[in-house]
């Protein structure tokens, strides 16, 4: 699907900057109109609309769990008119996958981290739990018998609760979903017991009592939630699983265009404006250079490797 972003006469107060060319720039986005990287997309596509006075239309192009998009973006002219953007879900399906059709580090090249989010363990009511800890004992009490649920198999909130499961010591049974929407549905209705949900869309949940959050996945608190604590002040330790968003062009795009990207993009994060639009999302911009990109990039890749193999995860 095909969003143009709306083109407007130069915005009073804001200077612009001449666009890469007068054709449009288009984001590749690999997931579903109205999800967290659309939403994502089209407010960083609107600000460098506005900035370089250039059409940017939003290129959704979901399913695979993000794999088709990505693999669309790697076959795109690396010219600077076509950038994709990335979860690190990008990743893991590296890890889960032997025959991706793009190489997560050769096939790209970083432009820069736009936003990390964080993931919380929650647990329905029926779960007669207050704590992590609590959990941990709950679940080696009953090995097998606790599930949990995610948007489908090598998603962030999948392996998160992998890691955790490896980490703590326990047995959770998995129940994959297609999608985010009936996997929430059946953790607030009780169908599964416990689930790593982004905090800004189970808060609602949680203020109705129809989920309790037990601790972030994240080496911090948000200030989203502040009371509720990270998994490794419950004694969780050497576990760290936030959402991180970042946009990559195709390998070869020259690198002035690159840096040009870089630039405005982080022109865009520092914006008053849309840092309030990304905290409404639950996000907290990043930012910096494409060589911080390649770096977490690195460290990611082994990691998730690690977990999957460890988790004996499989694509089926």
């Amino acid at each position: 699907m095909l969003a143009a972003l709306a083109m407007s006469a130069a915005v009073p107060g804001l200077t612009q900057a001449q666009g890469l060319t007068d054709r449009n720039i288009f984001i590749i986005v690999p997931f579903t109109p109205g999800s967290g990287p659309d939403v994502l997309a089209r407010i960083v596509g609107e600000e460098l609309r506005k900035r370089w006075n250039q059409p940017v239309i939003i290129d959704n192009k979901p399913g695979a769990s993000g794999n088709i998009g990505a693999a669309a973006a790697a076959r795109t002219e690396p010219d600077g008119h076509t950038i994709l953007l990335s979860v690190n879900t990008f990743l893991m399906n590296a890890a889960l996958s032997k025959s991706l059709p793009y190489d997560p580090v050769k096939s790209f090249a970083p432009i820069v981290e736009l936003a990390t989010g964080s993931l919380v363990l929650a647990v329905h009511p029926s779960i007669p739990v207050k704590s992590t800890r609590e959990l941990i004992a709950y679940a080696k009490d009953k090995p097998g018998q606790v599930t949990y649920a995610s948007p489908g198999r090598g998603t962030p909130q999948h392996l998160a609760m992998e890691l955790f499961k490896l980490t703590a010591g326990v047995d959770l049974r998995h129940v994959p979903y297609t999608g985010s929407a009936g996997a929430v549905k059946d953790l607030v209705g009780g169908h599964v017991g416990a689930m790593f949900v982004p905090v800004h869309t189970v808060l609602p949940m949680a203020a109705e009592n129809q989920v309790r959050l037990l601790a972030l996945g994240s080496e911090k608190r948000t200030t989203l939630a502040p009371d509720v604590p990270t998994l490794a002040e419950e004694g969780v330790s050497g576990f760290e699983v936030d959402l991180w968003y970042a946009l990559s062009a195709p390998a070869g795009t020259p690198k002035d265009i690159i840096d040009r990207y870089n630039k405005v993009v982080n022109e865009i994060l520092a914006s008053p404006d849309v840092r309030d639009q990304f905290a409404k999302q639950g996000l907290v911009p990043v930012g910096g250079s494409p060589q911080q990109l390649a770096a977490l990039i690195e460290k990611d890749l082994p990691r998730w490797a690690k977990v999957v193999k460890d988790a004996g995860i499989t694509q089926e």
